[in-house]
């Protein structure tokens, strides 16, 4: 066998200028930048193609994610008796991690954690409650847990999307600070990223928002001296459709992380749990989110995400089910078992576009970081409402981008089929309400783009 190194080494190397000039050539005197050329709502300017050149300034990172991702599924309940049924039937059907929502206040926690105990699987609990429910009415809870049981609770994420604190701005994070000193309670620091990019915010603006949130909760408990070397953070991340990007925004998370990370001493691989966002699925003709799912959790399992859970292709509309529910837990399946997307570290390493889109997306971001800080941070930038504006006017620019077709989504606003008919299936309202309440700020809704059309499809069936 020929030594590796000589391969191919009858070719000469092609510069990325006599590419250039092939393709101009072939533009038959068309302009190259303009018809080529696109910017992204993130200002990145994308190119036709890549080579090594692009690379030469450009540090390449070892991201470090195991290959060995976790097929997750999501259980919203509010009864511990379906809270089990349907964690038997997941685990039965192939999934490795139980992620649970828990809104409920009364919902018995330490029964839940003994009868799901068994099943021998790991399961994160994403707490959406009054933190001082965690700490003085389930003690039992707090004296001994299961190492694959992982605790999550964002109060500052809670802030920004209802616009009040559980309790107070103070009582909320010294309660944070309390369960980071319980050592016997795996409980990290999680930043929900989600919220941002559900909401319209672009690639630049979820990864800077996301790291000024952190840092909120770094600086804090820095001061209450409760972080050590050991810290953890997890950071839970919606997936959207534009699918080099998606990669390249996990792989540009964990370079943010570890730059801020080594400010604080603390430990610079961070969980990442994904799924696929609902900013761009549709109740007309859904069945398109199938495939739209599928490639969001692609985009994140090549990003380097360590957990990734599906969302059903009827979750607009339907209440759960066990046919909708199986058909998301099987798209992760045949991605893991069949497509062999578990047999390779970091496989988007090396990859001239990806690369190149990974830098310059962490570069704006921490630009933009940096402004934020400089304005006082995070907390006091949502609550002068410049961190909703901005969301705002990125979400306006995409939705006019899908008004005039630019933005496209496969039977809402291009391909449509007239006689879809919709208004007799709904189970669930698939319109964000606002709820009438008094709040301290302007919270961070979800938005999304085909929503409006929607409504007024459903008005004239």
């Amino acid at each position: 066998m020929k030594n590796k190194s000589k391969l191919f080494t009858e070719f000469e190397t092609v510069s990325k200028q006599a590419w250039k000039q092939k393709i101009q050539v072939d533009l038959k005197g068309a302009d190259y930048n303009e018809a080529l050329l696109w910017e992204s709502p993130e200002g990145i300017m994308v190119k036709p193609f890549y080579n090594r050149e692009d690379l030469l300034n450009v540090p390449l990172n070892s991201y470090n994610r195991k290959k060995n991702w976790q097929v997750g599924e999501l259980i919203v309940t509010e009864t511990i008796e379906e809270a089990y049924s349907r964690s038997l039937e997941a685990v039965k059907g192939g999934t490795e991690t139980l992620i649970f929502s828990i809104n409920n206040g009364d919902i018995n926690m330490p029964l839940l954690l003994k009868k799901i105990e068994p099943l021998k699987v790991s399961a994160h609990f994403v707490l959406q409650k009054n933190p001082n429910e965690i700490l003085n009415k389930t003690p039992e809870l707090l004296e001994k847990t299961d190492k694959n049981f992982i605790f999550h609770l964002d109060v500052i994420g809670n802030f920004a999307s209802t616009g009040n604190w559980f309790i107070s701005q103070q009582d909320d994070l010294v309660a944070i600070a309390d369960l980071q000193k319980k050592s016997n309670l795996n409980f990290p620091i999680t930043i929900n990223s989600a919220l941002y990019q559900n909401a319209g915010a672009n690639m630049v603006q979820q990864l800077a928002y996301s790291m000024a949130h952190a840092n909120e909760y770094l600086h804090y408990l820095d001061q209450q001296n409760v972080l050590n070397s050991d810290s953890q953070i997890t950071f839970m991340v919606a997936q959207g459709g534009n699918y080099f990007f998606e990669i390249a925004k996990i792989r540009a998370l964990r370079i943010l992380w570890r730059t801020l990370s080594k400010v604080y001493n603390i430990e610079e691989n961070c969980q990442i749990i994904a799924h696929p966002s609902k900013r761009n699925k549709t109740l007309y003709d859904y069945n398109v989110n199938l495939l739209r799912t599928t490639t969001e959790c692609m985009s994140a399992i090549l990003g380097g995400a360590d957990i990734i859970y599906n969302q059903p292709y009827d979750a607009l509309y339907h209440k759960s089910n066990d046919f909708a529910e199986r058909i998301g837990r099987n798209q992760l399946l045949i991605l893991k078992e069949e497509s062999y997307f578990d047999l390779v570290d970091n496989p988007a390493d090396g990859a001239y576009y990806i690369e190149s889109l990974t830098v310059q997306l962490a570069e704006k971001a921490l630009q933009l970081f940096k402004q934020l800080e400089k304005g006082g941070g995070f907390l006091k930038n949502l609550k002068a409402h410049s961190i909703q504006k901005k969301i705002k006017e990125s979400d306006a620019k995409e939705k006019e981008l899908f008004t005039v077709a630019k933005e496209v989504l496969v039977g809402s606003n291009k391909y449509p089929n007239a006689s879809d008919k919709m208004k007799t299936n709904l189970e669930l309202n698939p319109f964000s309400k606002k709820k009438v309440r008094q709040t301290k700020i302007e919270p961070i809704i979800p938005s999304r783009l085909a929503a409006t059309l929607e409504q007024n499809r459903l008005n004239h069936e």
